[in-house]
């Protein structure tokens, strides 16, 4: 049944210095409730999940307000809900029941907050034509102001792009071996993204901070033409959240500014960095003549162990190899604190002390799927390189870390 109309009466008096006779008019008027302009049903859960995955991408201290918000289109019982930060731009579908089409603009925080400590269960979104949103739960009714969606920043257009498509594992397992060593320094912007390398052999990634270097490189992904571009830390970061690690077959696109992802419903697209990848290659020895050989767990454990000894902004951890035995060793010397362990390995090369950051080590052991690791080494002052001594078919991984001074 419907609402009754309000009655609100209003009175006017004209000023005395009106020409008018001063009178006193009264009338009636009849305020209607506001109009359903968009309803839609979906279900509590389903809708947060997928707003989890997207709700990266939104800066808390944004400039302008309505990046602060989710862009909800509906049509044909289908929402996709949009959030960006100008750089990139995350878009998710959900199925729903609605009859009408539409869009809005709704705060991302408060929604999120209150879907958090809901249960699983369906929701009646609400949308009058002032943007005005009411929520309807199975206890409940909630009601938050939205935004004109025609102030929303439009996406940019996939244009003159090349395509190719990977598996999902490829793409995830990609970024998770190479983001880590992405640097920070905006004051080199071309090293805080992932290098993509393209051509009809296959698919290479590479990141480096300038203290340590990661290349993976991948042939079962076919690209139609030898081409680069060098993708930003977060949208990876997002990506590898919001994509599942299968063999789903995911489409990429690019053109000369802009990145393009999309597997089924999920899609991205993200501004690239206009800038000159370091030349990486030259770094890397051709050939480091002595190999250690070390079990992979055993060793990052000695590493953590040892590290909370060391100098914290540093984390320098000497290695000194002599035969088949290491030894790890590490001194905070303002603290008066060290830490020294020993464990077997396999070495071919002459007794050598050399020194590395714990930290970077750690990390890029972790991102080293065997159970064994090689590492070669030169001198005391050259790269060393970590290599996997078993590498998955199609999948060639290999890590480079510059050595500290040791401390005398």
């Amino acid at each position: 049944m419907a609402d009754k109309p309000e009655v609100r009466r209003i009175s006017t008096r004209n000023p005395p210095s009106s020409p008018v006779a001063p009178k006193i008019c009264s009338f009636v008027t009849l305020v209607n409730p506001q109009i359903v302009h968009m309803k839609f049903l979906v279900n509590s859960a389903t809708l947060l999940r997928q707003l989890q995955h997207i709700s990266g991408v939104i800066n808390a201290n944004t400039v302008l307000p309505i990046l602060e918000d989710f862009l909800f289109e509906i049509s044909k019982n289908e929402l996709t809900v949009v959030a960006t930060d100008l750089e990139t731009v995350m878009r998710v579908q959900v199925n729903v029941e609605s009859k009408e089409a539409g869009r809005v603009c709704i705060p991302a925080k408060i929604l999120i907050d209150s879907l958090k400590n809901l249960s699983d269960q369906p929701l009646t979104f609400s949308i009058d034509k002032n943007f005005g949103i009411e929520i309807t739960s199975d206890n409940g009714k909630y009601k938050v102001m939205g935004e004109n969606p025609d102030n929303f920043p439009k996406e940019p257009v996939a244009d003159d792009t090349t395509s190719f498509t990977a598996t999902a594992t490829a793409l995830v397992t990609a970024i998770n071996k190479t983001l880590f060593a992405t640097s920070t320094d905006d004051l080199r912007p071309a090293m805080t993204g992932v290098f993509f390398e393209l051509d009809k052999k296959g698919m290479q990634c590479v990141a480096t901070d300038a203290h340590r270097l990661v290349r993976y490189k991948r042939t079962d992904v076919k690209c139609p033409k030898a081409d680069s571009f060098i993708v930003p830390r977060k949208p990876l970061s997002l990506l590898k959240a919001a994509i599942p690690d299968s063999n789903d077959e995911i489409t990429i696109s690019y053109n000369s500014n802009h990145l393009f992802v999309k597997h089924g419903g999920t899609q991205m697209s993200c501004r690239l960095i206009d800038a000159r990848f370091p030349d990486y290659k030259v770094v890397i020895p051709a050939e480091n003549p002595y190999t250690l050989t070390v079990d992979k767990s055993e060793f990052q454990s000695a590493l953590r162990r040892v590290n909370v000894f060391s100098n914290k902004s540093t984390n320098q951890v000497a290695l000194n190899i002599t035969g088949n035995e290491l030894q790890l060793a590490s001194q905070d010397v303002d603290f008066s604190q060290e830490g020294n362990e020993r464990m077997g390995c396999k070495y071919s090369g002459e007794d050598m002390m050399i020194a590395f950051n714990a930290k970077f080590l750690i990390e890029m052991l972790s991102a080293t799927p065997s159970k064994e690791v090689n590492i070669s080494l030169s001198t005391p002052t050259k790269a060393g390189i970590i290599k996997p001594t078993d590498q998955e078919e199609n999948e060639e991984l290999l890590m480079l870390v510059m050595p500290l001074m040791l401390n005398q």
